[in-house]
């Protein structure tokens, strides 16, 4: 490269920031062949600016773009309309978005509308109905449309992305930079101990004699009557003597507004604000089993040694799945409770989740986006 390849980063909600804060330290740690530019959109605002604390992330475009009640039409046109003035502006030689957020498709096609280049970190994941998750899945397929840098977390991404025939060599093989992130988060808990005891005091509420559940639920295609059940299989987990449920609630009216009136008499249950990374790491770090149906989380967990129950019917992440520390439980309230049940009463099937192989990676993930970045620009220039 005869000059630095100049990297814009749009970021919109808190997992992309997490996932994308090892590549951009990645980025900046090679000054002389990358400058690195950071645009959040903002599409949701406290749990952003909670992550991009965590790790010392310094926008140089904040958008600001969240509104109240806002609907999808809105936040696309927004995000496609505020991120095609950056790129603009910037004139980058490469966007990279991460996963299937709104902010994701509509900064990959205000890219593509400039004539600039995008790198989809987390590309090729497919759960094969486009109304599971939702919007999501549709989100990931339209930015695959996209793309020119294809980094897909594992092989069978990158096999479904050869399937709908992208070329082989767009396609780099990374690892989840979600495993980069939590392995620098899981250290510092290891080795600051100022740190860890302060989360200690924040949660000094739970039980040291009682088995941790972990709970997130937040995802749109579960809200009325399948969050109602997960509402009931929740209370009906916590009147075991031997459980405590801690569930940090999502800012979505939709999910506090039933979730505190379902759940706020129960004394074991602790209903929590958002927890900012390194607290929900320290929650996932000391929980005996985790129930969600968050996408991260199917690849945060495992590497952790915790079983997960996925309330959902499908899921992009199958490989989880197929290594047996991931099972599915959809919204049904007697399979969450049961399969639940099953993972505190026996523990031999506890283990056999607990010490199942995590396929999705190993902590170099940003390393080699970095390398496959250098090596496209670096064949440009000749």
């Amino acid at each position: 490269m005869s000059r630095p390849c100049k990297v814009l980063v749009v970021l919109g909600t808190r997992p992309e920031v997490i996932k994308m804060a090892p590549v951009i330290g990645e980025l900046e740690r090679r000054p002389q062949r990358f400058v690195v530019r950071v645009c959040v959109t903002a599409q949701h605002r406290e749990m952003l600016d909670q992550v991009l604390a965590v790790f010392q992330i310094a926008p140089h475009h904040d958008l600001g773009l969240m509104t109240r009640a806002q609907s999808l039409v809105g936040i696309t046109i927004n995000v496609l309309r505020e991120v095609g003035r950056v790129v603009q502006e910037e004139r980058p030689d490469v966007v990279l978005v991460h996963g299937d957020t709104a902010t994701t498709f509509a900064a990959a096609l205000a890219a593509f509308y400039e004539r600039v280049p995008v790198g989809h970190v987390e590309a090729g994941l497919r759960s094969g109905n486009i109304y599971a998750p939702w919007p999501e899945e549709m989100n990931r397929r339209l930015a695959d449309c996209l793309t020119a840098y294809y980094y897909a977390p594992t092989e069978r991404a990158a096999e479904m992305l050869r399937r709908e025939n992208v070329a082989a060599e767009r396609i780099c093989v990374t690892g989840n930079t979600v495993i980069d992130a939590l392995q620098q988060i899981v250290a510092r808990l290891r080795e600051e101990r100022e740190l860890a005891a302060a989360l200690a005091r924040r949660f000094a509420f739970l039980d040291p004699g009682k088995r941790l559940i972990l709970v997130t639920g937040h995802r749109r295609e579960n809200f009325g009557s399948g969050f109602a059940r997960i509402l009931d299989a929740l209370a009906t987990l916590a009147r075991r003597a031997d459980v405590q449920i801690v569930y940090p609630l999502h800012l979505n009216p939709n999910v506090q507004g039933p979730a505190r009136e379902r759940l706020g008499n129960e004394p074991h249950i602790h209903l929590l604000d958002p927890q900012d990374y390194l607290a929900f790491v320290y929650l996932m770090d000391r929980s005996y089993l985790i129930i969600t149906d968050s996408g991260g989380i199917q690849e945060e967990a495992p590497a952790l040694g915790k079983p997960v129950l996925v309330m959902r019917d499908v899921t992009e992440r199958p490989e989880a799945v197929d290594a047996g520390t991931v099972r599915l439980v959809g919204t049904d309230r007697e399979r969450i409770v049961s399969e639940a049940t099953r993972l505190l009463d026996d523990p031999a099937h506890y283990e056999t989740m607990a010490r199942a192989h995590n396929p999705y990676g190993d902590g170099h993930a940003a390393e080699r986006i970095a390398d496959h970045l250098e090596a496209q620009f670096d064949e440009a220039a000749v």
